[in-house]
């Protein structure tokens, strides 16, 4: 046995030192890949030195001669902290993911590669001013100066087998498009939406199901707009046209836990709702507040990864018209783009929050069997314009896609009676993209960034501004379509030129709002306004408005405002939006229903006695109520809408974000003629979706009803794009889990991945008093301090100052 022992021990051994050597070598690559923190290193270009200090965050305080050199400095701590975060954001705008990561990206990549963002940021780089081409020159080169600069390239290379592709200025525009695919319909699919409905559902019952709005409505400017009665059997008695047909199976596997959603590419975890990226942003004139300065806070709402979407930063600069006072710019940048994107410049502070406006439009095209390879223009029969899209796949042979275009756009797929169509998107024109790269520098009044912010090409934002004086006011940042000859609710030929976009509107026609009378103004991604100004702004499915009015009530409850006043707002998990479907649960479970089952009394009993009127974590109420609520909603919409299912395969009601104000109706009216033929009454299906919920709940668990808490269901993971690729260790690069309160319905808003990616108070020139909040941390390097260390203070909503902390570390960057 021991010669054969020696014989078996020796391989081993072998493989247990080429393993222990391989970890060696890793770890050393690991930390060679770590950013510079402390002493001296030369960035060619430079005009002068820059002082670069970290606080114990990790926040850099860039301080440099010209504006030039600050953006070059910021490129060269951008590629050394975020470089792999940056790559996938150009990647995913460009669709050339799959060249990264290999084919798990390649549907991806296929769905973006229509827009052809590439050859258009190329477009945009040539369109640029000088000083703004000088700026991203400059930024471009501090990239690929801080890349160089490790002593090996990020760590995710290594895993991925591949090497950094050098930045150059298109990708930075890139980045901003990225934002657009993740902020804006890519595909028109609620324009499709609604298309269907038309086509396949009587006026009425469209204008029921799409409403223009809820009692949930909290607009600065009009009222809320009423909820239209269910229409009667005499317009659409779908239970009598349907008799025994089946109801379709509209369920989007697996619904049961939000936590198998997370880990995709898709930037989101792959709900609707959960892609209703919004966010709150609201403010309170200095009148409202002790010091006489006006308050802003913003939280903004993205599907949060590892690292964070934002990098903070402060950047300072000699201001030429007064030496005595510099530029200085406090807030949070997008790691591929020079500019601070939300923050302060100590005159005014601006916050953002996605308008959902109508940014697009779905064209009819007229072609004719006789012109293959032609549509008609208000000029005439024009040719298809064709690309041939070469996508790069790592591993395997690239593939080619043919890509059609129009003069108005991409060329979508057929609709479901196979029309032609393409799309007009304010992402395809180069020329409002390359409008300014650094706006609000140099803004002084809101007035000011109001014109900076209107007509720029970025993804349409509601911007609230605060300024120095007290000020406040909102108004649209991005470009604004004129439509001419139609709403933009549905598609339409834009053919013979009656319809269609006649360019952008000025600044003089902008929807805006100044010096409110009370003093307050709030924004979360529902309607805005009414009249004029909202005929202007079109509805791209803006939200039920259920944390818009919660926002407003609480800023409505007082006079005086602190910024620990406004982060309260923010931390806000009430549960106004589900107590009514609470009460729902509540009539259901009589004592008839519950019977002789231990399970149904069991869930009444939570749900009346847990009730704590919040979205706490440890909740069972809010969890089962909730899971009520969305079992119940799709299985009502499953009939009610079955005709538009069974006529476009791609129909999606989950697009009409005020669809709640629908459903809610036919809970309450309970019409008959709408109610679905497998229940003899509305009573039978409500105790059946609490059955359902029951059995959903309980499914591969153990203990009982009780235990099925809120942060079961919504389970918050925060990972970092490659962990769940990584056996055993992947999890390393992930945040811990942490149990959080709130909902997609709340203003603390925690679904799954998305969260308030950033959450900040600021007083423009009282930036010492403000407070920011980041999850996980500055760094994208697991090994840095500041991989995760902004991260318990974030969870736990602690105020943490917006100003960096005592220097901890100085770099400087010497010419």
């Amino acid at each position: 046995m021991r010669p054969l022992l020696r014989v078996a021990i020796l391989p081993l051994s072998a493989l247990l030192v080429i393993a222990l050597g391989g970890a060696v070598w890793g770890g050393a690559r690991l930390r060679a890949s770590l950013p510079q923190l402390d002493g001296e290193r030369r960035l060619d270009g430079l005009a002068s030195p820059v002082v670069v200090t970290r606080d114990a965050l990790g926040i850099p305080t860039i301080r440099g001669a010209t504006r030039l050199d600050v953006a070059r400095a910021t490129g060269f701590l951008h590629a050394q902290d975020r470089f792999f975060q940056m790559d996938l954001a150009r990647r995913r705008a460009a669709g050339e993911l799959a060249a990264l990561v290999g084919g798990r990206a390649l549907a991806l990549d296929r769905e973006i590669r229509i827009h052809r963002f590439r050859a258009e940021a190329q477009r945009v780089v040539s369109l640029l001013s000088p000083s703004d081409a000088a700026l991203l020159e400059a930024y471009t080169a501090g990239v690929n100066a801080g890349l160089a600069a490790l002593e090996a390239p990020p760590f995710e290379y290594l895993l991925l087998r591949q090497d950094p592709a050098p930045w150059k200025p298109e990708d930075s525009v890139l980045v901003v498009l990225s934002m657009f695919v993740t902020l804006q319909d890519t595909d028109g699919s609620y324009e499709a939406t609604l298309a269907t409905m038309h086509d396949v559902l009587p006026a009425p019952m469209v204008e029921f199901l799409a409403p223009r709005g809820s009692e949930w409505d909290a607009p600065l400017v009009g009222t809320a707009f009423a909820m239209p009665p269910v229409p009667g059997p005499e317009v659409y008695d779908l239970r009598a046209r349907r008799g025994t047909r089946s109801t379709p199976d509209i369920r989007r596997p697996p619904t049961d836990r939000v936590e198998r959603r997370i880990g995709e590419w898709e930037p989101g975890i792959g709900e609707r709702d959960a892609a209703a990226i919004g966010s709150n942003n609201f403010a309170v004139a200095g009148h409202l507040t002790s010091g006489g300065g006006a308050l802003l806070a913003n939280d903004v709402h993205l599907s949060v990864r590892v690292p964070n979407t934002w990098y903070r930063a402060v950047l300072e600069w000699p201001d030429p018209s007064d030496r005595g006072a510099p530029n200085v710019m406090i807030g949070v940048t997008l790691p591929g783009v020079p500019a601070v994107v939300v923050g302060s410049n100590t005159n005014i502070a601006w916050g953002f929050t996605n308008t959902y406006a109508d940014w697009s439009d779905i064209v009819l095209l007229d072609v004719d069997p006789a012109r293959p390879g032609h549509y008609l223009t208000p000029r005439g029969w024009r040719a298809f314009e064709r690309y041939e899209e070469i996508i790069e796949i790592a591993g395997q042979p690239p593939q080619r896609d043919t890509v059609e275009w129009t003069i108005w756009g991409p060329v979508l797929g057929p609709d479901h009676r196979g029309r032609p169509r393409a799309y007009r998107w304010v992402a395809h024109d180069a020329g409002r993209l390359a409008a300014s790269m650094v706006p609000f520098e140099s803004a002084r009044t809101i007035e000011d960034a109001f014109d900076e912010a209107n007509g720029l090409g970025t993804p349409g934002q509601n911007v609230v501004v605060a300024d120095r004086a007290g000020r406040i006011g909102w108004s649209v940042y991005g470009a604004i379509p004129r439509r001419v000859g139609f709403d933009g609710q549905l598609p339409q030929s834009w053919a013979s030129g009656a319809t269609g976009w006649d360019g952008w509107l000025s600044r003089a026609e902008y929807p805006r709002i100044a010096d409110p009378p009370g003093g307050r103004i709030w924004t979360a991604n529902a309607r805005v306004v009414d009249g004029e100004m909202l005929a202007r702004l079109g509805d791209g499915s803006y939200e039920i408005g259920s944390r818009a009015r919660l926002i407003r009530d609480r800023l409505a409850a007082k006079e005086r405002f602190s910024a620990r006043d406004l982060l309260d707002v923010q931390l806000d998990t009430r549960a106004d939006f589900l107590a009514r479907w609470r009460d729902v649960i509540l009539r259901a479970l009589t004592p008839d229903a519950m019977g002789g089952r231990s399970d149904r009394r069991a869930f009444r009993d939570i749900v009346e006695h847990g009730w704590s009127g919040q979205a706490a974590h440890d909740s069972a109420a809010y969890r089962l109520t909730r899971g009520f609520r969305d079992l119940l909603s799709e299985r009502v919409m499953a009939f009610v809408l079955s005709e538009c299912y069974e006529a476009d395969r791609s129909f999606d009601y989950t697009t009409v974000r005020r669809r709640d104000a629908a459903i809610w109706t036919l809970v309450t009216a309970q019409p008959a003629h709408l109610l679905d033929p497998q229940y003899d009454t509305w009573q039978e299906m409500l105790v059946a979706a609490v059955d359902a919920t029951i059995e959903q709940a309980m499914r591969d668990v153990s203990g009982d009803l009780r235990d099925r808490v809120w942060s079961e269901y919504n389970v918050v993971l925060y990972r970092h794009p490659l962990s769940t690729a990584i056996p055993l260790v992947g999890g390393w690069l992930d945040m811990q889990r942490a149990d959080v309160p709130g909902d997609l319905y709340t203003p603390r808003v925690h679904w799954g991945a998305v969260a308030a990616s950033v959450r900040m108070v600021v007083s423009p020139g009282r930036e010492a008093e403000g407070i920011m909040h980041m999850p996980t941390g500055q760094s994208g390097h697991p090994l840095s301090p500041f991989y995760a260390n902004s991260h318990p203070a974030w969870v736990a909503g602690e105020p943490t100052p917006l100003l960096p902390g005592p220097t901890r570390h100085t770099l400087r960057l010497a010419p």
